[in-house]
């Protein structure tokens, strides 16, 4: 099922979610980024942020990382590479920082904690840790990568 399904023929494991970022420039100023976070049984560990997300899956610049590193830059720096994630240290309530970095350029996002947890929480309704394994086929995946 493609994240851009419509609502009506998403199933009950698939969360989604409207958040709006603030993408920080190297100034320090805050530009309002709307995103939607999408999750799906199919794919059990990962979350997927899409940037640009009008309808028009064409349109989509989307990063998919790990559910597990979100969950653990709520509270404390996360992640290595390409993602991290991790709460802000200058007092801020409510405030999760996001840094990508890619070939083409690195951004810096800050996003309410609460948001992201309550995405969050409705992942893990729909597919609680340590469940993952259960929503895959792992006969068809390793049969993907044999094929691939």
């Amino acid at each position: 099922m493609s994240p851009h399904t419509p609502p009506s023929a998403r199933r009950p494991s698939d969360v989604e979610a409207p958040v709006d970022l603030r993408l920080v420039s190297p100034e320090g100023e805050a530009v309002a980024l709307p995103v939607v976070l999408r999750y799906s049984a199919e794919d059990p560990f990962a979350v997927t942020v899409a940037f640009g997300s009008d309808g028009d899956p064409g349109s989509d610049v989307q990063w998919v990382f790990a559910r597990e590193l979100l969950l653990a830059g709520l509270e404390t720096p996360s992640g290595d590479g390409d993602v991290r994630v991790w709460p802000t240290a200058d007092g801020r309530p409510d405030t999760t920082c996001i840094a990508l970095s890619s070939p083409d350029g690195r951004a810096l996002l800050e996003a309410s904690t609460s948001d992201l947890r309550a995405f969050v929480v409705r992942t893990l309704d729909a597919v609680p840790r340590g469940g993952e394994f259960r929503c895959m086929d792992l006969d068809a995946e390793i049969g993907h990568l044999l094929t691939a």
